[in-house]
């Protein structure tokens, strides 16, 4: 089978190479978003063509280092780090120096660009992001799936749900590695999310929301939700910073304040060293025209 993302998928490791593609149903068509498309692959080191896509692409690296090239640019991305590939014909190839195991989904849709914009990508060009442990483990459960029911609708509402899981994790919702989070964890979880990362707590303090020792506290969050406390609270941050930047015009000053840093220059440091670009770098991005947005439109696998 011809892969979806890469002319020359069959030729890399097959045995650990593998992909599928969904036929939506009816009720999942009229929810305007669902994915298309789902795989993983073990890459050798060589240079690997991006085909033209429909869709946007979440493209995740689990394991090793890859370069990606993208009409000119080059981004480099490690273990853990993810971007969207935009909708359209583009020149693009994937530069893997030594090996590397990297996981994508794509999204279908008239409102996949809303679920795009609403996980803090830009829909014209790709930009570095920090996966969320608990969104790694949901999209390789998608692409199990996708591979498993490939071509039908079998599990179209089970996509849903792990689609819509990816979502809400990537909002500071308390989604776990496995099922749910605890009580305990998930009352910290929503606090965060209820004062929007404004104040900045510490350890102890979210401790002591929980109502457990703190080095318990710390060991049962990174268990539950895959990363520390504090990393956490940082990535949640910046989303609610270029949320803040994007959709609320806010200045790089408001922004910083906004999320509980109230060094301009601090905040500047953090948001590129997760973002990839600088706040400034960034709303300039967002503020161009969108000539490449349309609805996703059905295509042939």
């Amino acid at each position: 089978m011809a892969s979806y993302l890469f002319a020359e998928l069959e030729g890399i490791a097959p045995s650990l190479s593998t992909e599928g593609w969904h036929k939506p149903g009816s009720l999942t068509k009229a929810s305007g978003a669902w994915i298309h498309a789902a795989g993983t692959a073990a890459f050798t080191a060589g240079s690997y063509p991006i085909l033209s896509h429909e869709q946007w692409v979440w493209f995740a690296v689990e394991a090793g280092e890859v370069v990606l090239h993208w009409e000119g640019t080059e981004l480099p991305l490690k273990a853990n780090d993810t971007c969207f590939l935009p909708a359209g014909e583009k020149a693009a190839r994937l530069e893997v120096a030594d090996q590397a195991h990297c996981v994508w989904v794509s999204l279908e849709g008239p409102l996949a660009p809303m679920v795009v914009r609403k996980m803090g990508a830009l829909l014209h060009m790709p930009l570095r992001q920090g996966a969320l442990p608990s969104q790694m483990y949901l999209a390789k459960q998608i692409v199990q799936v996708m591979v498993r029911h490939s071509g039908t609708a079998d599990a179209t509402y089970q996509l849903q749900h792990l689609m819509y899981g990816m979502l809400a994790s990537h909002w500071g919702q308390p989604v776990a590695m496995d099922a749910m989070l605890s009580h305990e964890i998930a009352k910290v979880v929503d606090t965060l999310r209820a004062n929007q990362y404004r104040d900045n707590f510490s350890l102890a303090e979210m401790a002591a929301i929980s109502r457990m020792p703190m080095e318990t506290f710390r060991k049962r969050f990174v268990s539950e939700v895959g990363m520390p406390p504090l990393s956490y609270v940082l990535h949640c941050k910046m989303e609610r910073a270029k949320e803040l930047l994007r959709e609320e015009g806010h200045t790089v000053r408001q922004a910083g304040i906004e999320v509980g840093m109230q060094d301009p220059y601090h905040f500047s440091k953090q948001f590129k060293n997760i973002v990839g670009i600088s706040p400034s770098a960034f709303m300039k991005q967002a503020a161009k025209p969108d000539a490449t947005i349309r609805g996703s439109r059905s295509g042939k696998k």
